[in-house]
Formats: C-alpha cells, sequence, structure tokens
C-alpha cells in the first residue's frame, strides 16, 4: 500500500450548480435513479472530461459515477461537423450517455463501472438530440 502522500491527487470538479438538486431517472431496467451532477474535470491532458454524478438507487445508499468523454470522440465530430462543440452541448453528452447506463446496465451495482462515451455514441447522442 503506498503512502498516502505518493498517491496521485485527482483534481478537483469544477462547474457543480451552487445549489445540488436532486434529479431522477426511471430507466427500462425498472430502477429508478436519484441523481445530482458533482462536477467536472480533465481525465488527464490527452483523454478527455471525466463529469460526475453522486447516483443512488435506494435513496439510502449513493457512489460516484463518471462518465469519460474521450477527446477522441469530441474531435471525430467535431471534425465531421466543422465546429467545436459548447460546454453545454458536452455536458449534455454526458448526462445522455448516462441515461443510456441506466438503461443498459442491468442493476445498480453495474453502475459502478465508468461510463465511457465512444465516437458512435457521440454521433448517436447528438443526433438523437437534433444537434448538428
Amino acid at each position: 500500500m503506498l503512502p498516502r502522500w505518493l498517491r496521485k491527487k485527482e483534481r478537483p470538479l469544477t462547474g457543480a450548480p451552487a445549489v445540488r438538486r436532486q434529479k431522477t431517472y426511471s430507466a427500462q431496467t425498472g430502477y429508478v435513479y436519484q441523481y445530482f451532477y458533482e462536477g467536472q474535470r480533465p481525465s488527464s491532458p490527452e483523454t478527455g472530461i471525466e463529469y460526475v454524478f453522486d447516483v443512488s438507487a435506494d435513496r439510502k445508499t449513493s457512489s460516484p459515477v463518471s462518465v469519460l468523454l474521450s477527446t477522441e470522440a469530441l474531435e471525430n465530430w467535431e471534425g465531421e461537423n466543422g465546429r467545436t462543440l459548447s460546454s453545454t452541448e458536452r455536458y449534455a453528452i454526458a448526462k445522455m450517455a448516462l441515461f443510456q447506463a441506466f438503461d443498459e446496465r442491468a442493476t445498480p451495482d453495474a453502475m459502478r463501472e465508468p461510463v465511457r462515451v465512444t465516437p458512435g455514441s457521440v454521433r448517436a447522442i447528438l443526433a438523437n438530440l437534433d444537434i448538428d
């Protein structure tokens, strides 16, 4: 076990609202999730952005869920469409990817793994939101 001072420190989260608002999502799996947006941080300079949500399926316990939006996924879409996505559009992609994970993952325990957003997912999400 590494001493605490040798471990790599995570960057602090930014962009969270001043007042946290709990939101609810009824997944296709039958679970009803409650979540808060905690903020975002660079996952590393070359890999992208990590959006962090605090998620609960039982209203008693919660855990952080990371949505990893890769630089590659963003650059592919931006190159194809000739424009840069705004921070609001990037957040929308992360939130829709979280909802997709709620719908596709069989149990709340499966939500402990990070949600990774692929270039194909970015295209599909933005097409579904009618963003071009």
